[in-house]
Parts: structure tokens; sequence; C-alpha cells
């Protein structure tokens, strides 16, 4: 009897097992949304109770790490770690284009691109050269930091950087990650999501019109695999400063307001789009992304009233800084730095961004040249820009980016538009 009863219980063990079925693996068929589980059908009293669904999957563990502190012992994971005191280089891109077939098609748009982005195979050559040629990232907040001097001001000052032994630091930044309206039918990715796999992924539409669910696409994640393929170019786990506007939403969606032409329904979609950012905001810090400002309706700084610019920061405030939290970090559109000049003077607008906690001022140039302010507790510092403009460049130019790459190998002629270039070729 005790035999009989038990081999009944198996039995219906199986039987709710087969009708349960088996889930897929995850990732299986790529990084969209995962599918509701079938509901199942009730069970009765005496039956067993039906297996728990599988957990979401979850992406590795990620560790950030403080490059300004020295291992103990000055080796971690057998590799020694050394103090660095000189440059910290400083690269920043726009948006990458993924199609250049719709990038370069002819239109008004075409020339702009040419001269301000690199295509997803170019960004993908420079990164693999500045890993060949020993640089690391680090954070753009962690090269910097402020402290009290024996006057009792406060003041930014240059952090020791304790890096692996023969390596050199790089900053990387990204300016307009917002996913313009314009970029949707240039060659662009659309925006950022979450894929079942809990990786970042790129979503948009290809030249037929077809849905890409990528991650070979986009700035964001081509960095991200790359990392993962070679964990040594972030050995504190940093990887880049987003650099944010907001007049049209934030990373793919449109957080945005409208202040002349509102309405309730518009409201409750802009509140969706806040809903639906926040994940992606919260992977992205986690996996060693951070944020900066680039105003809100990326204004030059340089010739803007400082009422324009107050105004324009307080929307920025509100509507971006609220969703991606605090930032020490301000990136000048179009370089044009704070009234005016900010290495001659801290003006009003200057000393008002100040104090409303920011200590890192980006402009553009030649060379990753920083100045820790002597008069107020900030640092102002240019950065070089990978694109267009300079792949194309004279040989001098090219010289200033030579210590990350040759344009030479980077450019992708057989795709850009035929405006030509002004250095010399190769023997």
């Amino acid at each position: 009897m005790h035999r009989f009863t038990a081999l009944f219980l198996v039995c219906l063990m199986l039987l709710s097992l087969t009708a349960c079925g088996s889930a897929p693996a995850p990732g299986s068929d790529g990084p969209s949304q995962p599918e509701a589980p079938a509901q199942a059908e009730t069970p009765e009293t005496d039956a067993p109770a039906e297996p728990e669904p599988e957990p979401e999957p979850e992406p590795e563990p990620y560790t950030i790490l403080d490059p300004t502190v020295q291992p103990k012992g000055g080796v971690r994971n057998g590799v020694t770690y050394v103090p660095y005191d000189g440059v910290v280089e400083h690269l920043f891109f726009h948006p990458v284009v993924a199609y250049p077939e719709l990038a370069f098609d002819g239109d008004y748009k075409s020339d702009g691109i040419d001269d301000w982005m690199v295509t997803a195979g170019e960004y993908l050559k420079i990164l693999q050269s500045v890993y060949e040629k020993g640089y690391v990232l680090v954070d753009i907040a962690d090269c910097w930091s402020e402290q009290t001097n024996e006057a009792g001001e406060t003041r930014m000052v240059k952090n020791t950087l304790y890096l692996p032994e023969g390596k050199k630091p790089l900053i990387l930044s990204y300016d307009d990650v917002n996913y313009y309206e314009y970029m949707l039918t240039n060659g662009f990715t659309y925006k950022l999501i979450i894929g079942n796999d809990g990786k970042l992924w790129s979503w948009g539409l290809d030249p037929q019109g077809k849905e890409v669910i990528s991650r070979d696409l986009d700035a964001v994640t081509i960095l991200d695999k790359f990392v993962e393929e070679h964990p040594d170019f972030s050995p504190f786990g940093a990887k880049g400063c987003l650099s944010l506007t907001g007049y049209e939403g934030i990373l793919g969606y449109r957080t945005q307001t409208d202040r002349e032409n509102w309405t309730p329904e518009r409201e409750a979609n802009r509140q969706k789009e806040i809903e639906a950012v926040k994940p992606i905001v919260a992977e992205l810090k986690r996996t060693g992304w951070t944020f900066g400002s680039h105003t809100w309706g990326h204004i030059s700084l340089n010739t803007r009233t400082y009422e324009t610019v107050t105004a324009d920061m307080q929307k920025w405030f509100d509507e971006v800084g609220s969703l991606v939290g605090e930032t020490p970090v301000l990136f000048y559109p179009f370089g044009g730095r704070l009234d005016g000049d900010d290495v001659k003077q801290s003006g009003p607008a200057f000393q008002w961004m100040q104090q409303h906690g920011f200590r890192i001022f980006c402009s553009v140039g030649i060379n990753s040249w920083s100045k820790c302010k002597s008069d107020i507790s900030a640092v102002i510092c240019d950065r070089l820009h990978p694109d267009g403009t300079t792949l194309r460049g004279s040989d001098k130019v090219l010289s200033w980016y030579s210590q990350f790459y040759d344009a030479r190998d980077i450019i992708d002629l057989d795709v850009r538009p035929d405006r030509g270039v002004k250095w010399t070729p190769k023997d």
C-alpha cells in the first residue's frame, strides 16, 4: 500500500511538470524583453504545488575601485601598482554612426555628421589602439579632489593615481547621449535598453526599417563589450562620462517638457518615459558609467547672459539632474567657456555653477590641458575630439593624436563622403 501511494504521487508530479513545460535559456532569443510566462491552470487542492518560476537573469557582479588608493603592498591580483602624477589624457566622442549609408546619404546633415562623428567601426579601432598603447580607463571625478589648504580655503587639487605598472590613464566622455530626433533617420541607434541577459543593448531600425537590437552599433555598448573582452583596460571598473542635455530627453527617452505646448496626455507619456529610463540610468551607474551636464538646451555659455544661463541650468537640474543625480562635471557646448573666458576670470555664471555643485569644467582643445583655479574651488580642462575633422586633418593635427592612434589607420574613407584629406599618405 505504501509503495502504491508513493507511485501515485510520483505520477502526479510528473504530470504537473509536463504541463508547465521548460523555460528557454536566458538570452536565447536575443536581448528583447522576456515574455511573461504562460498561465497554468489552477491546480487541484490535493495536487503538488507548482514550481517557482525561474528568476530574472542577473548580470555579473561589478566592482568599482578607487585609483587614488594604493593596493596593500602595491600589488593586487598579481599586478603591481605604481604612483602616476603625469597628464591624464581625455578623449571625447559624439554618438557613433551605426549605418553610414543613412548618415552619409548626401542630405543637409551629411557633412555635419562627417565632421563631428566617427563610425562604429572607427570607434572600435580607436579603442583597440589606445588599449594596445597602454592606456587604462579612469573616472574623471577621481582625477581631482577638493581639499582645504593652510588658509582654510577649499580648492581642487590633482590626485596621484595608482596605476598598473607601465600603464597611462585615459578619461573618455561622450557628448549628446540623448538620441536626438534628427539622429533617428540619419544612421544612429535610437536608445539604450536592458536585455533579458541584464546587460545594456542598443535598439533601433536598420536602413530597411527592420528592428535591430545590438551591442555593436552604439558607443556605450561597444565599450561595455570591449571591457568584457579586455578587463585590464578598466582595472578600476571605470567606463566613461555621459554628457547630457535635456531638451529632447535623455538616453533615447523623451523625458523633457515643452513649456509652450503642454497637455495632460503629453505629461502622462513623459512620466512613462521617466519610469522607463530609470533602470537604464541605474545599470549605467552600476557598471562604471557616470553623468555630466551639457546644459539643458545645448547653449553657448560664452555668449549668453547670466539670466539665460542660470534659467537653462535650472531646467537641467529639474529634468535631467533629477534622474541621473548630482554631478561635479560640466561639459561646455561648442567648447565655449563660461563668462567668455574662465581661464582669466571666474565670472558670475561660473560662480553660480560652482555654488550649484560643479567642480570640473570641460572645454575642447588640442591637448589634455588642465588647471586648478586659485581663486575658487574648481578645475578647468580641455579634451581632444576624435571625429571627421581631426581624422581628415593635416599632419600637424595627426600629431596631436599620435599618442592614441594613427588617423590614417582609423578613418574609413570607403563609407565616408568624398571630401578629401589633408594628411600625407603613408609610404
